[in-house]
């Protein structure tokens, strides 16, 4: 008797169990990839010169968002927006060098979320700023690949010069010299040479043990490419002939009418060994140089993406799994005399969003306006989670949206990048620049009616027919962001 007893027992308990884990199996899994730097360049959104052929296949099976825009043009401010689902301040997401765990100390952030409701959560390469930045979010430490920026030896020999001039003349950054090599290398190596690589190699095998443990995941995958410097092995260089790249068109004249505070000198670029410094312009070929290697480093990121995707299909994941890929902010190629980010121009402040659905059997594309911060919420929906905790989330679900059900009560994108606040209603991207970072009176504005000045080279503020759009964006701009 007691025996049968024990048996029903034993019975019930792996019943029990086989229940606890088929639920545990049905969540779908979540593959989060962030590329460092990309901006709309790709196929998929319509530059036909870009090698982009799996991160194009992952949107003809997904839903791309043309209008996506980052909540502040610098990494680590970007990302800590984006994975809080919280919105910048003046004082709140302002530099690059960010912790989300410092500036937003009460915000539960994507990772931990999902690591509290029984995801295992791994993040390889750079997906928060600072790997340490929310590390107890992971169920193991966050991971990061070393080894050199550089492959040819005159590019670490301008490195080791950079690092001895940075030491003599003080120049440090986090107590280190800011040592940088070239802007560019073209080297003949394996893709793992790079730490690129070594990120896709470690996120493949931790793929491979998390389809063995049957346990839901979400894998955080950070690519650093094509972040400064732009070194990709040669392969990918070669997929683009130099004397086919165009410079832009508004390569050397800023806007019209442009205010002061709306543009920069570029200062991260010159940080670089082969760049001029102070005021000076980068010449034809080094900006042909500049957008080659740039070209070159997402055709790189873009295999490395394959290879993520491949292996899903082939551990049987991809029916089962969420895919996220984004751009932390844009970047200028030397549009209105800039490069890097830096600024509230739709160049910066646009970014790539791809999101693709287990069941999803179409490609879908949408032209209104989103924000970074509308990614938290759409993967709490889509996982069925409860809300990280109340008001934290600033966002909207992506989801009625891309399901067809509604079109969301928002038609505007609102940014910033230190003094400059800007909002985006798909026609019109309005600007203010404030004194004081941002948080004090009121300098100078900007307006660009994209309908008929897509690359935003004519500021039309003082155009008395724009007044009643100005008082709309501006009002709206106030609502949104905290704006004095």
């Amino acid at each position: 008797m007691i025996m049968k007893r024990l048996i029903i027992t034993v019975m019930i308990l792996l019943l029990t169990n086989s229940v606890i884990f088929g639920a545990e199996n049905n969540k779908p899994n979540i593959l989060f990839i962030a590329v460092d730097d990309l901006r709309t360049e790709l196929g998929c959104y319509g530059k036909k010169h870009i090698k982009s052929p799996n991160i194009d296949r992952l949107a003809s099976q997904g839903t791309l968002f043309e209008h996506a825009y980052c909540m502040v043009s610098v990494c680590g401010a970007s990302r800590s927006a984006l994975l809080t689902g919280t919105r910048p301040k003046y004082n709140r997401f302002v530099k690059a060098d960010v912790y989300a765990s410092k500036d937003a100390p009460n915000a539960i952030p994507l990772n931990t979320h999902f690591k509290n409701n029984g995801y295992t959560t791994i993040n390889n390469g750079k997906v928060f700023h600072f790997s340490e930045d929310h590390n107890d979010g992971w169920s193991e430490p966050a991971w990061r690949p070393n080894g050199s920026s550089y492959a040819l030896p005159e590019s670490l020999e301008a490195l080791k010069n950079d690092r001895e001039y940075k030491i003599k003349i003080g120049k440090k950054k986090n107590n280190k010299p800011d040592a940088r090599g070239p802007a560019w290398e073209s080297a003949d190596v394996p893709d793992n040479f790079y730490r690129d690589g070594q990120t896709l190699e470690k996120s493949l095998a931790d793929l491979r043990k998390l389809a063995a443990s049957g346990k839901p995941f979400f894998l955080a995958t950070g690519f650093l490419k094509p972040h400064l410097p732009f070194v990709a092995p040669k392969k990918y260089w070669d997929l683009y002939k130099k004397e086919d790249i165009k410079l832009p068109e508004n390569f050397r004249y800023v806007p019209k009418d442009v205010p002061a505070e709306a543009v920069h000198n570029f200062g991260e670029l010159r940080n670089y060994a082969n760049i001029p410094k102070n005021n000076e312009p980068v010449s034809d070929e080094t900006a042909k140089n500049l957008i080659h290697g740039y070209y070159a480093c997402i055709s790189y990121t873009d295999a490395l993406v394959g290879r993520l995707l491949d292996e899903l299909d082939t551990l049987k994941l991809s029916e089962n799994t969420i895919i996220v890929l984004w751009g932390d902010h844009g970047w200028h190629l030397g549009e209105h005399t800039m490069w890097s980010k830096h600024a509230v121009f739709e160049n910066t402040m646009n970014a790539p969003l791809i999101i693709k659905l287990p069941a999803q059997k179409e490609a879908k594309r949408f032209s209104l306006p989103v924000e970074f911060i509308d990614i938290y919420p759409t993967l709490n929906e889509l996982t069925k989670l409860p809300e990280p905790q109340k008001n934290q989330l600033q966002g909207k679900s992506l989801i009625p949206l891309i399901e067809k059900r509604v079109v969301p009560n928002k038609l505007y994108a609102a940014g910033r990048y230190g003094a400059g606040d800007t909002i985006f209603d798909g026609r019109f991207r309005y600007s203010e620049f404030r004194a004081k970072n941002g948080g004090g009176e009121l300098v100078s504005r900007m307006l660009y009616d994209h309908q008929i000045d897509p690359h935003e080279n004519v500021n039309i503020i003082d155009n008395p027919e724009n007044i009643a759009i100005i008082e709309e964006l501006s009002k709206e701009l106030k609502r949104t962001i905290d704006l004095p």
